[in-house]
């Protein structure tokens, strides 16, 4: 699975070394990054489960545990099965401690406490460790020992109050929207951490959440409510939004240009709407009627017809497309977002790569996703662990 024609040693976190508690989405998709950019990323999981990911989503791969999902989560990493709440368990968490420079984990808040692997106890065992933990609301405050998942952190943070227009109803966005923007969050952390880290000679407390993730992400919505007490949806301008064609759907943003509507007009060939509607105002007041235009001449011809008169015109414009047809677009292949490879268990296996592209370190497949403990002796072996484990049989 290593690409020799890389030097893996030139990796820019090569030699860093980490304790995976995470599982799921948060935690693994923040690592498996970790890991791309060469962390040897040891994933600790519990004997005979592992990852909820394992088998929550796709119980058609029984050996080892591997399935599509979990598998796209965390390629580049080892496996190592340990009861962390024996004594012996706990004993082995604590020498690799000593010999790792970060801990991640995406547990309740509390949890890593309970189980002994609180900052303040791996500090006193490591000063240069560094603690990163991904939580639902924070490790404080009213909601801290709440359960975190993204659609919940969708709900309670705004995002899934807002609609395009006021007639659809609020619905769950589709995508982890929140594990993922936490997960690149946990990964600055870890990185910011790191090189503070080189300053000072020890390290320190990393903590996301969902929550927060989706409150920083609504930055520009929150200044302007703020300030004005108004409600900032890019979704519900006037001039944006997705048209029926006789053969699928597009999705226009009429902005950012000096006069949209009068642009928008002319791709559609009907009369210039502009004089009568000139302003943002009096287009937002009769946002249906701009529209229910619109969408009556957009679905008189083909997709790939209006795309082509609307960027004559310099718009704003695309396809709405499924995920299947954005996998085969040329443009995913160029952009290295692929990532083929033939996996121990499931066999041709196609996953995302990396959305950082880095010219002296391209991304390298070191590790094909682990099966449930298959480095625990190797690991062993590595870190000297021998009597724990010896104790442990």
């Amino acid at each position: 699975m290593k690409d020799t024609n890389v030097n893996t040693d030139t990796l820019p976190l090569s030699g860093v070394r980490i304790l995976d508690f995470t599982q799921v989405m948060l935690g693994p998709c923040a690592t498996q990054m970790l890991a791309d950019f060469g962390a040897d990323v040891i994933k600790i999981e519990r004997p005979g489960a592992g990852d909820l990911s394992r088998h929550f989503f796709d119980q058609r791969s029984e050996q080892g545990m591997n399935n599509a999902v979990y598998s796209s989560l965390n390629r580049n990493k080892r496996s190592m099965e340990i009861d962390t709440k024996s004594p012996i368990g706990k004993q082995m968490v604590y020498d690799l401690v000593r010999q790792a420079d970060v801990v991640v984990d995406n547990f309740r808040a509390g949890v890593m406490d309970r189980l002994g692997f609180g900052y303040e106890t791996l500090k006193t065992i490591n000063p240069r460790i560094i603690c990163a933990s991904g939580t639902g609301f924070g490790e404080k405050g009213p909601y801290a020992h709440k359960g975190g998942q993204d659609v919940l952190a969708q709900a309670m943070s705004g995002v899934m109050e807002k609609t395009a227009d006021p007639s659809i109803p609020r619905s769950i966005y589709p995508t982890t929207l929140c594990d993922y923007t936490a997960g690149m969050h946990l990964v600055q952390g870890v990185l910011a951490a790191l090189l503070a880290r080189e300053k000072t000679g020890h390290g320190q407390k990393v903590s996301v959440s969902l929550y927060d993730s989706m409150i920083a992400m609504q930055m520009q919505e929150a200044a302007q409510w703020s300030k004005h007490r108004e409600v900032l949806n890019w979704a519900a301008m006037p001039l944006t939004g997705v048209f029926d064609t006789t053969d699928g759907a597009l999705v226009v943003v009429g902005a950012f240009k000096a006069n949209p509507l009068r642009d928008i007009c002319t791709a559609l060939g009907i009369e210039d709407l502009s004089g009568e509607y000139p302003d943002l105002a009096s287009q937002r007041a009769s946002k249906p009627y701009l529209q229910g235009r619109f969408r009556e001449v957009f679905a008189t011809d083909t997709t790939a017809h209006w795309i082509a008169r609307l960027e004559e015109q310099d718009l704003l414009c695309a396809p709405v497309r499924a995920l299947g047809e954005a996998l085969d677009d040329p443009q995913t292949a160029i952009n290295g977002m692929l990532l083929d490879f033939d996996h121990p268990v499931l066999g041709p296996l196609r996953v995302i790569g990396s959305p950082v592209h880095l010219s002296d370190a391209p991304l390298v497949l070191r590790h094909a996703p682990p099966r449930l403990g298959e480095h625990t002796r190797e690991v062993i072996d590595e870190f000297g662990l021998q009597q724990a484990a010896r104790a442990a049989e």
